[in-house]
């Protein structure tokens, strides 16, 4: 983990916070007699070294042990290596306690039999846990902090490559202008295709600049619509076999943009429109509460046509979002016939 000058902050409040605990507990459980003791000479060696191997433990745990046990999520091999820094503190506090200290002083601190390996580490695993508990709090929040970051900066790249993107593949000035030239060329030579490139302007217009928004009013939406069908009418002429409806009154009703598109290009991508038998179906229905929008389509037999994929992912996302549990969307596929119903109220008024 890569550690910067805040995050050493954050360490050495922590080692000031356990000192400093350990010195509150004095004064509480021995008065001041007690609290003063520790700043006479002979300093309190035996909680100078158990602090040693604390900290010790502290840096071992939160920069090799956690790193690479608990970042690659191996949950057993951070538990062996728990037990390890728990013998490392015994080991740490019997060499300064009971070997060091002890030819200084001629004293133990543990009578002979308490020495005794399994013994000793057992009884010190209780002064382990303090070091190995908060440095493991920390790795956890410095990770959570970390992953926040990096989550926000892939977002940030994420929407600037996005825009790159557009700018690259669109410039939509360049293209509109393009389109007025060829519409200013052919409006009195051929009146016909100057329409239909009116009309391909105004649908690139309206995904360019107009629908970044997060509502429109129903009316644009379903000239949108309408626009999007009519230049695939003009696309297969006689091959295309798509009955359109709309029943009710196109108001300015808010709606959420670009929703109903989905429905209308998952026909044309995945539908057979050519089928004069079975009839590509696009109903709409508009009451002074809601709106119901229901599409039916035949399939290819080869044709994958699941309830799942990133586009109704998306969609359901943003329509719970937006409507919480209040609207219904439904797909349903029988024999080779794929029908989907989306109803949402009219909540928002513009």
């Amino acid at each position: 983990m890569e550690i910067n000058k805040k995050q050493w902050y954050f360490h050495l409040a922590l080692v000031l916070t356990i000192v400093l605990m350990d010195l509150f507990a004095d004064y509480v459980y021995g008065g001041s007699e007690r609290f003063l003791s520790n700043f006479h000479l002979p300093l309190n060696f035996n909680r100078l070294i158990i602090y040693v191997a604390t900290f010790t433990i502290y840096s071992l745990n939160f920069f090799v042990v956690c790193p690479f046990t608990l970042r690659k999520k191996h949950y057993l091999r951070f538990a062996v290596g728990i037990v390890l820094l728990v013998i490392v503190f015994g080991r740490i506090r019997y060499l300064f306690e009971e070997v060091i200290l002890y030819h200084f002083t001629g004293k133990h601190n543990y009578f002979e039999e308490s020495r005794a390996f399994f013994y000793y580490t057992f009884d010190n695993s209780y002064f382990a846990v303090k070091g190995i508990l908060y440095s493991t709090l920390l790795y956890f929040f410095f990770e959570y902090a970390t992953n926040q970051n990096r989550i926000h900066q892939l977002e940030l790249d994420y929407n600037k490559a996005e825009l790159t993107f557009l700018k690259s593949q669109l410039e939509p000035h360049f293209l509109f202008n393009t389109l007025n030239t060829f519409y200013t060329d052919l409006i009195d030579a051929q009146p016909k295709i100057a329409k239909d490139i009116h009309r391909l302007c105004d649908l690139l217009r309206y995904v360019t600049y107009e629908a970044g928004n997060d509502f429109m009013p129903l009316s644009k939406e379903i000239k949108f619509i309408e626009d999007y069908i009519y230049l695939h009418r003009k696309r297969f002429e006689d091959t295309l076999f798509l009955e359109y409806t709309v029943d009710g009154v196109v108001g300015e009703q808010s709606v959420p943009s670009l929703v109903f598109i989905h429905f209308v290009e998952n026909i044309f991508k995945h539908g057979i429109t050519n089928d004069k038998r079975n009839p590509a179906k696009i109903n709409i229905r508009i009451s002074e509460k809601e709106i119901i929008v229901e599409t039916s389509n035949k399939i290819s037999s080869s044709e994958k046509y699941t309830n799942n994929g990133i586009g109704k992912e998306n969609l359901e996302r943003r329509l719970s979002g937006i409507y919480k549990q209040d609207y219904v969307l439904c797909y349903n596929q029988s024999n080779a016939i794929f029908t989907t119903i989306l109803k949402l109220p009219f909540k928002f008024k513009s």
